[in-house]
């Protein structure tokens, strides 16, 4: 589609930087770009700034019929439903409907083999940066984007038929590529468990939309699967070639744990990749995104130097399981990001073994859940659970009751420094406060960035 010219809306302006890079792309491509969104201008501050200088419209606190009816072409955030009524109306019409790496896919240099696409409930992001960091020790123009806070679009310019191109999907931004009946040529699943049921029918539904990603493959192709998630085991078969990883039994091609060694066969090779005694990040399900890792950078080309150098040098994602500070002796772990209860039980059991006791903060928004599982491992695993508002915490209190730990329960709290004021009172040395909500932010939080931000800065102000 020719932009120069076009009539392009932009639904959904968001804080993440996709809206912004979108409107930003657009305008430079000369499109006459109109953005919709229901916040205010006050609510988009931050967000609005970027884009003061350019000629773009903005329509905020409301969206208007007319805006997609008279659209050449409309982006729409990732957080709009793929249903919302309005996008039917201009369905209806004929009018185009895309999404932000839906237009990236689209616009790489003619030739582009090299992207590599990563997907999953939990693990994706720290994934998908350990490949980019593994490719950037062979290739130091790799890009890595996609669920992260940069427009991928904005990173176009500097890539050619040559450079690999790591991209991290969530759920909802794999829905773009569907239209285009498109998947990366090397892609992986993390892992799958139940969340966003608020968006889909049901798991089946969930798992079905993360398969996207390699749905398109061709018998060339590669897709990279987690065999201890059950899961992942019963996806729809894969037209490209299937390639396991495990790190509870060795495997007869794929990557895989043995002891202390994360080992790699294919065809006549077996060879020990890493050590984990050199390995920065705690937990099982971090092996399980190292082993990952390793599949995908060794089905690239990276050599095992490469791949072992760039696993012992990376120390982690911020907003994930990120050490804010240790005061009095007391650790302050920020997991924000844990926006699903699965993840949550995961940074438990990591944590559980290396600290004396741990205060959770947990709770926020309802993804229409089943929260039995985590009521059970707060019970287990947390010494007190300190609860914030939101529309999922009765959900979390009542889970927690019938695991009869209700006495864990510290109360619920309607900011952050109040619950950190409520953690400090409450923790001894050698304790761990844990920030792993298990739910999403929106309600007290505009996303899951600004709750990890605010429970870093509350942290932060009790050194003071």
């Amino acid at each position: 589609m020719q932009l120069q010219g076009a009539r392009v809306l932009v639904w959904g302006l968001g804080v993440h930087g996709g809206g912004i890079g979108v409107a930003k792309w657009l305008v430079k491509q000369g499109a006459r770009v109109t953005v919709t969104d229901l916040k205010n201008a006050a609510q988009l501050e931050s967000a609005l700034a970027p884009l003061r200088d350019l000629p773009i419209e903005f329509i905020l606190g409301a969206h208007r019929e007319k805006d997609f009816l008279n659209a050449d072409l409309i982006v729409r955030n990732p957080a709009v439903p793929r249903d919302a009524p309005l996008l039917q109306l201009a369905r209806a019409r004929g009018i185009r409907v895309e999404m932000e790496l839906g237009l990236f896919v689209q616009n790489l240099p003619r030739g582009n083999a090299q992207v590599i696409g990563i997907t999953g409930t939990k693990g994706k992001t720290t994934t998908t940066l350990m490949i980019g960091a593994i490719l950037k020790k062979a290739n130091p123009k790799t890009i890595v984007a996609g669920n992260l806070r940069v427009s991928a679009l904005e990173l176009l310019d500097q890539i050619d038929a040559h450079t690999p191109v790591v991209l991290e999907f969530s759920s909802w931004q794999l829905e773009g590529l569907e239209p285009h009946q498109s998947s990366p040529h090397l892609a992986a699943i993390t892992n799958i468990s139940p969340d966003h049921l608020n968006r889909y029918r049901d798991l089946d539904d969930y798992a079905n939309a993360k398969a996207t990603i390699y749905r398109f493959q061709q018998p060339e192709d590669f897709i990279v699967l987690n065999f201890d998630n059950r899961i992942l085991t019963r996806l729809p078969r894969a037209f490209s070639r299937v390639v396991w990883t495990s790190a509870q039994r060795p495997l007869s091609e794929g990557a895989y744990r043995e002891g202390d060694a994360l080992m790699w066969r294919w065809g006549e090779r077996r060879e020990k990749i890493f050590d984990l005694r050199d390995f920065q990040l705690p937990g099982a399900h971090n092996v399980s995104n190292a082993l990952t890792a390793i599949a995908v950078a060794s089905l690239w080309g990276a050599t095992p130097e490469q791949i072992a150098r760039a696993l012992a040098e990376f120390r982690g994602v911020p907003d994930r399981q990120e050490l804010v500070a240790e005061i009095a002796g007391v650790r302050y772990i920020n997991d924000t990001t844990a926006t699903a209860h699965a993840a949550a039980i995961a940074a438990l059991e990591t944590f559980q073994p290396r600290a004396r006791a741990i205060i959770l903060i947990a709770g926020g928004a309802d993804k229409e859940l089943d929260y039995s599982d985590f009521g059970r491992a707060i019970a287990e695993k947390a010494a007190r659970v300190i609860l914030l508002d939101g529309t999922a915490t009765e959900k979390i209190i009542l889970a927690i009751t019938r695991a009869n730990a209700q006495e864990r329960i510290g109360g619920t709290f309607d900011s952050m420094r109040a619950a950190i004021a409520h953690a400090r009172a409450s923790a001894q040395r050698g304790d761990v406060v844990l920030l792993s909500p298990g739910c999403a932010s929106f309600g007290m939080f505009e996303n899951e960035f600004e709750r990890g931000d605010a429970f870093r800065k509350a942290v932060l102000e009790l050194e003071e």
